[in-house]
């Protein structure tokens, strides 16, 4: 099964042996690339951004580049030391101190990554916001998280329902705000008029760093807690699993508000003295190529939807491009199809490298790293320092080849510490001694290569990041004409899944295409236009179990035209 391999990549890569660093790695040998292992003094903002600013060889590199269009915005190391001190110092002459919540509810931005860097500096909790939600998606994780400050642009500011948040005391304004409401500053205000000189607010290493939301066990939102400590697991996998060097310029394409963008466009790289590259959406190729060109990419990290993109265009565009900085491509969220790889490998001359790790596990913990060779379609091996396996449901170890919950040994500094006020579904997580159990399924071959088999919940994972589709049921029970509804994924053309929801209507209503289409509207205005349903069945009654919860395995069979009575409870 999968025999064919694909060597290892030539030339050197910052991994050199994996087999004698997963013999003999520890954690503990990565504290000496940190100045806290000598001065005692932690922060994550001071390790990315001031440790570099102060040496005189890295402070003029460029620390981000961010391209809309024709414009380019370049900040160095030097400059996002002094952006950052300014923000960190408006913040808190605004009250915002240790462990307060700041929500960043940014596009791709340059103000984002500022943002970052100068909460983190201050002891702030950073809790990310996926650009395009909508005003439900903002409202339940504001309240969850307590949210006193929130930093946004005018737009998004039309889908926060501030006089429900009875915490939030500021909204800070980027871009336009020549009209601000009570309570509402403007950055360029703030930023213009706050001191530069920071006193960084030192924390312990197992302080709250991010609250990162995701899909809870009921399917609605939960907020991870992620602490400074992570920068360990930050360096190692961005210098192992994406074979980051300084001084390279690194562009990982992920959404503004997922955690593939905190920490892979932002703190991993600048640990490792690297430029990160950012900008909007890819939707085309050529652009693709031009930025890489242009900005002299060394590392492409991103989803399978932009490598389709550039497999679609075929084999001649590229060689219009000079594309020999690239050297290290990596992708993440689904699972690669072996003919991608070797499309790509064929039109580039590079194998892409698949990663896998959530929300929960906070960093890259299983990769298919350059100096091993790739099985197409599986997701690789664990990053040393990381050991995993596969358990059936009483905790126990399958043989080779058998499906199972994937599992991790509890103890990389990444690992989420806990849920946002939710202590006992944090258990949950360790429901197996010594283990820390995701929710996904895969299995392991006789070689250590971990092949993915899917999700083992009710949740969709798109550009927004993990979300459960209770929420998005939720929504769709708030418009007027729906009764009750169900969503499952369901298998699309393009070998990719969409959302499919199954809805009850109430009397008095009437189905036709355009309420469909009214209904898949709502969701994208209320929720995001991410995640709402690609398509809508109607029906007179859900099927439901003695209990009355609604059974989706009987929804799969109707999609799939299969009798229900064949599909074992």
């Amino acid at each position: 099964m999968f025999e064919n391999k694909i060597p290892p990549r030539s030339g050197n890569a910052n991994l050199a042996d994996y087999e004698a660093a997963r013999s003999s790695f520890s954690w503990d040998d990565t504290n000496a690339f940190f100045s806290w292992h000598t001065t005692g003094k932690v922060n994550i903002g001071y390790e990315a951004i001031d440790r570099h600013a102060e040496d005189p060889n890295a402070s003029c590199r460029p620390c981000l580049v961010y391209r809309r269009g024709e414009r380019v915005t370049t900040i160095t190391y030097g400059q996002m030391q002094l952006l950052s001190n300014r923000l960190g110092n408006a913040l808190r002459g605004l009250g915002v101190g240790k462990g307060d919540r700041v929500f960043l509810f940014l596009p791709s931005l340059p103000e984002l990554y500022i943002a970052l860097a100068g909460c983190a500096k201050i002891g702030a909790i950073i809790v990310p916001l996926y650009s395009n939600f909508r005003e439900a998606a903002v409202k339940a994780r504001m309240l969850d998280g307590r949210g006193k400050f929130l930093i946004t642009t005018s737009n998004r500011r039309a889908h926060v329902p501030a006089e429900e948040f009875p915490d939030l005391e500021h909204i800070i304004i980027v871009g336009d705000c020549t009209d601000p409401d009570a309570g509402e500053l403007w950055w360029e205000d703030l930023i213009e008029n706050a001191s530069e000189d920071l006193e960084i607010e030192w924390v312990d290493r197992e302080d709250p760093l991010f609250l990162i939301y995701t899909s809870g066990q009921d399917g609605r939102p939960i907020g991870l807690v992620h602490v400074h400590d992570a920068m360990r697991g930050y360096l190692i996998t961005a210098r192992w699993a994406l074979d980051i060097r300084a001084g390279d310029v690194v562009w990982t394409q992920a959404q503004p508000g997922w955690l593939m963008n905190v920490v892979y466009s932002a703190f991993a790289p600048w640990l490792c003295g690297a430029t990160s590259f950012v900008t909007g959406k890819m939707h085309d190729a050529c652009t693709i190529y031009r930025f890489i060109q242009d900005h002299r990419i060394a590392v492409l990290y991103t989803i399978p939807t932009v490598y389709r993109i550039l497999a679609a265009a075929g084999e001649e565009l590229p060689r219009q491009f000079d594309l020999t900085s690239l050297r290290h491509l990596a992708s993440v969220v689904e699972p690669l199809f072996p003919d991608l790889i070797y499309t790509l490998m064929r039109i580039l001359g590079l194998p892409v490298h698949d990663t896998w790790w959530t929300a929960e596990t906070g960093m890259i913990t299983l990769a298919n790293f350059p100096c091993l060779p790739i099985k197409p379609g599986y997701l690789g091996k664990p990053l040393p320092g990381i050991t995993a396996t596969v358990l059936d449901e009483d905790g126990q170890q399958v043989p080779f080849f058998t499906m199972g919950n994937l599992a991790l040994k509890q103890g990389w500094p990444a690992m989420v510490r806990g849920i946002w006020e939710k202590a006992d579904e944090y258990r949950r997580y360790f429901r197996h001694q010594g283990w820390f159990v995701t929710d996904d399924t895969a299995f392991v071959d006789h070689d250590g290569y971990f092949f993915h088999q899917g999700r083992t919940d009710d949740v969709i994972i798109t550009a927004a990041g993990k979300t459960g589709f209770a929420e998005i049921e939720k929504t769709l029970q708030q418009h007027p004409a729906v009764a009750e509804a169900a969503v499952i994924r369901v298998h699309h053309t393009d070998e990719q899944r969409k959302l499919k929801a199954f809805i009850r209507l109430k009397p008095t209503y009437r189905a036709s295409p355009l309420l469909q289409q009214k209904i898949m509207t709502f969701v994208k205005n209320n929720f995001s236009p991410d995640i709402a349903p690609q398509e809508i069945q109607f029906c007179e009654d859900l099927p439901r179990d003695q209990n009355g919860t609604i059974l989706r395995r009987v929804l799969k069979a109707w999609e799939l035209g299969l009798p229900v009575r064949t599909m074992s409870l």
